[in-house]
C-alpha cells in the first residue's frame, strides 16, 4: 500500500491563549475557534499524518515555535454552539455547522523559534503566503519544499 504524502501547513495561536508549552503539557488538542472561511476550508482539506508548524503570532517575536500532527479531520467545532464562548454562532445550526476542527499532537518544539522576520528575508510571499503583507489568516498550506528547508532550519538549532 502506497503511503500518503505529507502535506504541510502552519498554524497560528496566540501564545497567552494557547501555547506550544500547552500543546506539549496537553499532548494534543482540538484546534478550534477559527471563525474565517478561508482558514476553515484549508483545515477541511487537511489529512491525518499531515504536519503543522506552530506560529506563535500576536507576541514580540511572532515566530516558528515547534510542530505538531493532525489526527484527526473533519470534527464539529462544539464553541459554535455554545453561547457562553466568544466562538458562539447563532447563525449555524447543528444539523448543517459552519465550522469545523481539527485534532492536532504534538510532535516537538524547535530549541530557537525561527521569527517572522527572518522568514520574509528568507522567503517572497510568493514562496510563503505568511510573509506577505496584510496577511492574517491563521491556517495557511506551506508548499513541501519549503516545508522541508524550514524543518533543516529548524532542527540545526
Amino acid at each position: 500500500m502506497a503511503q500518503q504524502e505529507i502535506n504541510y501547513w502552519l498554524m497560528k495561536s496566540e501564545p497567552d491563549a494557547y501555547s506550544i508549552k500547552d500543546l506539549e503539557s496537553e499532548k494534543e488538542t482540538l484546534w478550534d475557534g477559527i471563525r474565517n472561511y478561508q482558514a476553515r476550508n484549508y483545515m477541511r482539506s487537511m489529512k491525518i499524518g499531515d504536519q503543522a508548524f506552530f506560529y506563535h503570532s500576536n507576541t514580540k517575536p511572532p515566530g516558528i515555535v515547534g510542530l505538531m500532527e493532525i489526527i484527526e479531520t473533519h470534527l464539529i467545532d462544539p464553541y459554535q454552539f455554545d453561547e457562553r464562548s466568544k466562538y458562539y454562532d447563532n447563525k449555524s445550526k447543528k444539523e448543517n455547522p459552519r465550522w469545523d476542527c481539527v485534532k492536532t499532537k504534538y510532535i516537538n518544539e524547535f530549541k530557537t523559534m525561527l521569527t517572522l522576520r527572518e522568514l520574509s528575508e528568507t522567503y517572497t510571499p510568493e514562496e510563503l503566503t505568511l510573509v506577505r503583507k496584510g496577511n492574517r489568516l491563521s491556517i495557511m498550506p506551506i508548499k513541501k519544499d519549503i516545508a522541508l528547508e524550514l524543518l533543516k532550519k529548524l532542527e540545526k538549532t
